[in-house]
């Protein structure tokens, strides 16, 4: 909330070489010597500035910081003699009225002639307001705290309550102690109504530096209730040039209101922070959460005593783990800027106990102060045995097909599982995916299935399988079964499947699918052929789908065969080969292209157009490397004068004509050219070993567009109140309208010509939009009065049209 005692005066900047910019915002209090010296608790430093947290909630909501005899005894104080003539405020007294009870405040009971600190004091207390803060904003707004010559609009607008900048005050809320009552009441509104508000705590908020737009933002976490209450009160952060002059004045962008009341407040009372452990560590523990095998830590942490990291201590139950806290965090750089960002921690404990583990986080101090407890929680540990299931247990021809899943809870990496046939063990690893698994345990994901077929002679055997514990816990017994295995009989038929998919990477072609031999629950073997190159791969990869499908072959019967060709296009052929009687069948048949290597050929191209508009050159065509289908670099040189494109527009045609490169390989520039005459010439550049090429030059000639603007005052007039000028003006280089400026007594204003005037239109051929008429407020007597219009594109010069004198009645 900007008071009237910091408005803002802007002069527009309206030509380049005849105005400036003005602009006044919030200045701290550089007051004459009406203002007596004020009583120091300790010089602020602008290093122990915090953006997101100007004062803690408990300091600024603490309604008995103070009373009445302390508040006048401080104003005593800052104030020894006042000015005669004036009523200083430790010497202020009005009668009061009564104010409601609501839902911010617990009401007022008036009295006549009440004291200024009797007033501030009860305020307070009635709104859960420190009586420190009020005395602050007294100062920050008026300086009335220590003016030794107080005005009476000082006392009307005491606090900045109820004055926008835009509007004058409002009646309603005037006087010293509707100012104070209602800026205490304010500031509960801000606390109790978050949400109304456009700064607000516990999220990142970009503040302006400055009612100036253009001097940008700062992004501020606010921390708390307070410090977004003041924010909400005078919205603008200091800018780095506040800071650095913390007495006195930054730049242009500069604002001192939320400064003035840090600074204040630390210079009268000490430090904004809470008093408790103050050069011991501080920070936040974001959150703990328990992850298989342990607990998730996560936070910062830093010591006012030094700005490395320091260290944590992270107890679990009995046992500590001590980790730096080093970590970056730009919001704590941001918040903490004498610290820096380099003190987060996030880390992985074990747990010690299944069940619930107490999990504690402790700040360890540097130089002055002592640890830190920063956060204590009990958490529910994901540790213990394994779980899961034994599903399948099934004959089959040759063997044993087994399947089911199994978890340890202290990691979420797959584990192993023993399965034994009649005592003779075989290890598996449970790592295929299975997507009801990872639905019913998130946490772990979904890669725990296990299965495969294992050899097994006829008759009847014992099958148990286990999960092999890794952490907390013990191995467990997942379940066993009795099967019987019949001897196996080739019935002589064909395998089956399906060839998915043939992918090339570089020069190594890769076919993978399935396939089952129905006369065996055994993986076979695939045979991959490429133009008359083979090789043979194993069926035996985890395929869940199939053996959904085929439950009774198992799920092991993916392939995945490789095969490292030469540049060139083949046809790729994959064949099933059966594993006894009965012939083999081929699973399908691709054609691929494997990418021509690196032969070190130039580059190739083609400049399609050249063409000049305005000030620029259109550049456009086409380059690529028969090396890569890649695409390429472009070096375009107007002139002397270079630079570097990619030649990666879509071109079809390109494509066409060259499948293996593709089509992404067309350029088409717009780039800025001199006038005169210029040569425009286009390189593609190698995209490995080779030479670049000169995919050719063009001749351009750009036409001089440095011509002054040409116009007319057609009339200066004048009525009452303002100047009235009119004419046209226009710049031979465009089309567009144009700025013009016209200055009263030196005070410039920009107006644009854009009236239509077809008589303009007709003798320039340049449109008719370049007439200008405008109404200039001018005060009563005689002005001088000098039009300029302004060149369109800066490069040539602007022009007096004229001067008259008026008398303005």
């Amino acid at each position: 909330m900007i008071r009237p005692t910091r408005r803002r005066r802007f002069a527009a900047t309206v030509a380049v070489w005849a105005c400036a910019l003005a602009l006044l915002v919030a200045a701290p209090f550089a007051l004459p010597a009406t203002i007596a010296p004020v009583d120091s608790a300790a010089a602020a430093d602008a290093a122990d500035w915090n953006p997101g947290n100007i004062i803690d909630d408990s300091v600024f909501y603490d309604g008995n910081a103070m009373g009445s005899p302390e508040i006048q005894a401080f104003m005593e104080r800052q104030v020894r003699n006042c000015q005669s003539g004036y009523t200083c405020v430790k010497d202020y007294r009005q009668n009061t009225d009564n104010r409601p009870v609501d839902k911010y405040c617990n009401g007022y009971s008036g009295a006549p002639n009440e004291s200024a600190s009797t007033i501030i004091d009860k305020v307070a207390r009635s709104c859960g307001i420190s009586q420190k803060a009020l005395l602050v904003l007294l100062q920050k707004e008026q300086g009335l705290i220590t003016s030794t010559a107080p005005s009476s609009w000082n006392y009307s607008a005491a606090t900045g309550q109820g004055c926008p900048d835009t509007a004058p005050c409002d009646a309603a809320t005037a006087g010293f102690f509707y100012q104070v009552y209602y800026a205490a009441r304010q500031f509960e509104v801000y606390r109790l109504n978050p949400t109304w508000w456009g700064y607000q705590s516990g999220r990142w908020n970009n503040i302006l530096y400055n009612p100036n737009g253009g001097c940008g933002t700062q992004r501020v976490f606010i921390e708390n209730a307070a410090t977004a209450g003041l924010y909400i009160y005078t919205p603008y952060v200091p800018n780095q040039a506040a800071l650095n002059n913390l007495y006195g004045t930054g730049d242009g962008c500069s604002a001192y209101g939320n400064r003035n009341f840090w600074r204040t407040f630390t210079d009268w009372f000490g430090s904004t922070r809470a008093q408790g452990n103050p050069s011991g560590p501080f920070g936040s523990v974001d959150t703990i959460y328990a992850v298989p095998g342990g607990f998730r830590v996560e936070g910062w942490t830093a010591d006012p005593d030094t700005a490395n990291p320091i260290q944590i201590q992270i107890r679990v139950e009995s046992a500590v783990t001590t980790v730096t806290a080093d970590g970056y965090r730009a919001d704590v750089a941001a918040a903490y800027p004498a610290l820096g960002g380099n003190h987060a921690f996030s880390a992985y404990v074990p747990a010690v106990q299944e069940g619930n583990n107490s999990v504690c986080v402790t700040g360890v101090n540097v130089g002055a102060g002592r640890d830190q407890q920063l956060k204590c929680s009990g958490v529910s540990a994901m540790a213990g045995s394994p779980f899961g299931n034994l599903e399948g247990v099934d004959p089959r021809a040759g063997g044993i097909s087994v399947g089911g899943w199994a978890i340890d809870p202290d990691t979420a990496s797959p584990i192993a599982v023993h399965v034994y046939i009649d005592g003779a063990g075989t290890a598996l690893t449970a790592d295929s995916p299975r997507n009801d698994v990872g639905s019913s345990y998130p946490a772990y994901g979904a890669n725990h299935g296990f299965g495969g077929v294992l050899p097994a002679d006829p008759g009847s055997h014992t099958v148990c399988a286990y999960g092999i514990n890794v952490g907390l816990g013990a191995n467990v017994q997942l379940g066993c079964r009795t099967v019987v295995v019949q001897a196996p009989v080739d019935q002589g038929r064909v395998p089956f499947g399906a060839l998915d998919a043939i992918t090339v990477n570089g020069a190594v072609v890769t076919a993978s699918g399935w396939t089952i031999d129905p006369d065996t629950a055994l993986p076979i073997q695939v045979r991959m052929t490429a133009n008359g190159k083979s090789s043979n791969a194993t069926a035996n990869l985890p395929r869940s789908d199939v053996g959904a499908a085929y439950p009774s072959y198992g799920a092991n019967h993916g392939f995945a065969s490789q095969l490292t060709l030469m540049g060139g296009s083949y046809q790729v052929c994959v064949v099933a080969v059966n594993n006894g009687a009965g012939g083999d069948t081929t699973l399908g048949c691709r054609s691929v292209t494997v990418a021509v290597p690196d032969l070190s050929r130039a580059p190739i191209g083609i400049i399609d157009d050249v063409s000049v508009s305005g000030n620029s050159v259109n550049v456009s065509g086409w380059a690529l490397d028969l090396d890569t289908a890649a695409s390429i670099p472009v070096h375009i040189y107007v002139g002397n004068a270079g630079a570097a494109y990619t030649a990666d527009k879509s071109r079809p045609d390109v494509g066409a004509a060259y499948p293996l490169q593709g089509g992404q390989h067309g350029y088409s520039e717009r780039i800025a050219a001199p006038p005169g005459q210029s040569n425009v010439c286009v390189y593609a550049i190698n995209n490995g070993d080779g030479g670049n090429t000169l995919i050719g030059c063009r001749s351009i000639t750009v036409a001089d567009h440095s011509r002054p603007p040409i116009g007319n005052l057609e009339s200066v007039g004048a009525t009452s109140g303002a100047v009235v000028v009119g004419g046209w003006a226009l710049d031979p280089d465009t089309t567009d309208p144009i700025a013009v400026h016209v200055y009263v007594d030196g005070v410039g204003r920009a107006i644009l010509a854009n009236v239509p005037r077809g008589d303009i239109g007709a003798a320039f051929g340049l449109g008719d939009r370049h007439g200008f008429s405008a109404t200039v407020p001018a005060s009563r007597g005689s002005h001088n009065v000098c039009v300029y219009p302004i060149n369109d594109n800066g490069v040539g010069p602007n022009i007096l049209l004229g001067c008259r004198s008026v008398t303005v009645p």
